[in-house]
């Protein structure tokens, strides 16, 4: 247990980066307009017995969001190997499923307010995170255990919430870009196989998950390009160190080129 009153700041991120700090046994972090239906889902998850999140405290006077804090490794980039590897990336799938699975039996609040930022907006059954990526997940022993930031939360399809996260997990990208994150390169097809496999997804799901994956690429970077036209400083400096728009043409460019491996290797 840390000193009750020291800030611990916790590194990782781009929008809250150096504002989310560890406080005993809790986290203290920016809270926004959609936190007290994200606090009643993540409750929700925890009565039904998911333990992969954070529990909500409350919100501070303040403003800052108080959460139980989740103990285990977060990676950040350059992304460590251990991190990297298979059985890592398989424990997130199995533990987004669990996830997904619970959520299934929590009926939503008619009066919820939840981030169309990265929303699925078609809606769905189910909870979905909507950035799953590393510095978003707690591993212990190299198994993930913890989902973290839910801020971007809200019901969905189960395809569309792994196709953002095997975009930024497996990495679907390519290598030049990835390698700027610290990733070696890989077997990716192989990885998105394995994916499925340990999420437990069936055949039509699969192809309804490479549709995601087109659906996705197709509007690569508005998010980002939402955030920099904004003037928010710390995604104008991520825009720029990895090369504007071109980036994320040259991501839809190597897609077209290499979709059809992807494809094979879930048939």
């Amino acid at each position: 247990m840390t000193d009750e009153s020291i800030e611990l700041v916790l590194h990782g991120g781009v929008a809250n980066a150096g504002a989310v700090v560890r406080v005993g046994d809790h986290v203290l972090r920016p809270s926004n307009p959609h936190s007290p239906s994200i606090h009643r889902m993540l409750r929700s998850l925890a009565e039904a017995g998911f333990d992969g999140a954070s529990v909500p405290v409350g919100i501070d006077p303040d403003g800052r969001e108080r959460l139980v804090f989740i103990p285990g490794d977060v990676a950040i980039p350059p992304y460590p190997t251990w991190v990297q590897s298979d059985a890592a990336l398989g424990s997130i799938a199995r533990l987004l499923r669990r996830m997904h699975d619970v959520s299934t039996v929590i009926e939503f609040d008619a009066d919820a307010s939840w981030s169309a930022e990265m929303a699925d907006t078609i809606g769905g059954d189910v909870f979905c995170h909507n950035d799953v990526c590393l510095e978003n997940v707690v591993f212990r022993d190299g198994s993930a255990v913890g989902l973290l930031d839910f801020d971007f939360a809200a019901p969905g399809r189960r395809e569309f919430d792994l196709a953002s996260f095997v975009r930024m997990c497996l990495p679907v990208d390519e290598d030049a870009s990835a390698a700027r994150l610290g990733w070696v390169s890989a077997d990716r097809p192989a990885r998105l196989r394995l994916v499925c496999d340990e999420y437990g997804l069936d055949g039509p799901g699969r192809a309804r998950l490479l549709d995601r994956f087109d659906e996705s690429i197709a509007r690569d970077g508005q998010f980002v390009r939402r955030r920099v036209e904004a003037g928010e400083a710390a995604f104008i400096e991520m825009w720029e160190s990895m090369g504007g728009q071109e980036r994320y043409d040259r991501r839809r460019r190597w897609w077209s080129e290499v979709r059809a491996d992807f494809e094979g290797a879930l048939r």
